[in-house]
């Protein structure tokens, strides 16, 4: 059973609950349209899985739709994510044009009608094309870490992404000179959802019995999909410098989404370099795990999350609202969830993550503090209630523009 508004009073206060009913006020009889290319797997389907209930119990009323494509879709559109992230990229007009086309087939089967569409990243942005018939307010939420894209899949996303009204980033440095408006707002995690309300050690320690992983080390651990970009091989690397010194066990656990071919790839490749080693585990989780996220997190030692790039990493602000001093890549949106030496430890190699990590295993009380710290930076900053509020007053910028209106 899916929580209601109310639910989240004792942990984000009164006001805020109150300040989200003011502003949906002005909004009632609202239609919105959330459009992604995947119902399950990452943070984005995580997000819309909640906020699209929330936002219907307010009085506007939302829809949430995917895009199918095929595999060569969802091929050209994993080299747009790494193309964006800066990767080097090799297009051909096949490429593109396999793009355009699953978008079109996707028209003559989506129904677009609603007052607000938030079209979500690169994979339907040429959905836009429907805008003369359908839809009176377009957005496209970005988010990836687009700081430095390449040159040329930039500038063909960019022409469609000029004829929406306003764009969304969620990193004040991944904005970009556009003809339109723009927008920051981070991303958020549900704190009564599967995978973050608490759990109790009687709930924890048979889920960690069932999934193989031993407690009697302590434990570090990274939640990510199989993804080079996540840098899994530079986390084994650290995991191997810290052991030197510390003894400890790494588990790294993800699983995959339908719109992420290379992920098996991946993982076989960070399978044979952990081969032979008894303290690395390495866990394929099923695309609905949350529990098990949860625990694995709760029962983990220090959690790690060294990203080469990085849209925003929410699995940097789910390890701090466990109370878990996480060390993370100081790329992308993870800076702004961490406070360095306040609310976790930011690094930029192999070997900064590894005597990060090795602060951390060798005194318990600033790995406490930092935990503690990090948990509050999320309650007041990163949580689905403060994503929601940010969202009411982006529709009301849109239909009041003359109005002086703060994201």
């Amino acid at each position: 059973m899916q929580a209601t508004l109310e639910s989240y009073e004792p942990i984000v206060g009164r006001q805020a609950i109150d300040e989200l009913r003011f502003l949906a006020q002005r909004l009632q009889g609202r239609s919105v349209l959330h459009v992604n290319s995947t119902a399950v797997g990452g943070g984005v389907a995580e997000i819309l899985n909640r906020l699209v209930p929330l936002m219907n119990e307010l009085g506007i009323a939302a829809r949430w739709e995917v895009i199918r494509g095929g595999d060569a879709f969802f091929q050209v559109t994993k080299k747009f994510h790494n193309a964006l992230h800066g990767q080097p990229a090799s297009l051909s007009l096949q490429d593109y044009r396999a793009y355009l086309e699953t978008n079109t087939q996707n028209l003559k089967t989506l129904s677009l009608d609603a007052d607000v569409l938030f079209i979500h990243d690169p994979q339907p942005a040429a959905l836009i094309k429907a805008r003369p018939q359908k839809g009176r307010w377009w957005v496209w939420r970005c988010h990836i870490d687009v700081s430095s894209p390449h040159a040329g899949v930039w500038g063909f996303l960019k022409k469609m992404i000029e004829l929406y009204d306003a764009t969304i980033f969620s990193a004040p440095q991944f904005a970009q000179r556009l003809a339109t408006r723009q927008f920051l707002v981070a991303p958020s995690i549900d704190p009564l959802s599967e995978k973050n309300r608490e759990l109790s050690e009687e709930t924890i320690q048979p889920i960690m019995r069932k999934l193989n992983v031993p407690l009697d080390l302590p434990l570090v651990t990274q939640i990510s999909r199989f993804d080079r970009l996540k840098d899994p091989m530079g986390v084994i690397e650290a995991f191997r410098l810290v052991r030197k010194a510390t003894p400890c066990r790494l588990l790294l656990a993800g699983g995959s989404a339908s719109d992420d071919p290379e992920g098996a790839q991946v993982l076989q490749e960070v399978r044979d370099r952990a081969q032979g080693d008894d303290d690395i585990l390495i866990l394929e989780l099923p695309p609905n795990s949350p529990t098990e996220i949860n625990a694995i997190q709760r029962a983990s030692t220090v959690i790690v999350q060294k990203s080469i790039r990085e849209g925003f990493g929410l699995t940097v602000s789910e390890a701090l609202w466990k109370g878990k001093p996480v060390v993370a890549s100081a790329v992308g949106g993870i800076p702004l969830q961490i406070a360095h030496k306040y609310s976790g430890l930011l690094c930029r190699s192999v070997e900064g993550a590894a005597f990060a990590v090795k602060q951390c295993l060798n005194n318990p009380a600033f790995a406490k503090r930092l935990g503690e710290n990090g948990r509050e930076q999320v309650r007041q900053n990163f949580l689905l209630t403060r994503h929601l509020k940010e969202y009411l007053l982006l529709m009301a910028a849109l239909e009041h523009p003359e109005d002086v209106i703060l994201l």
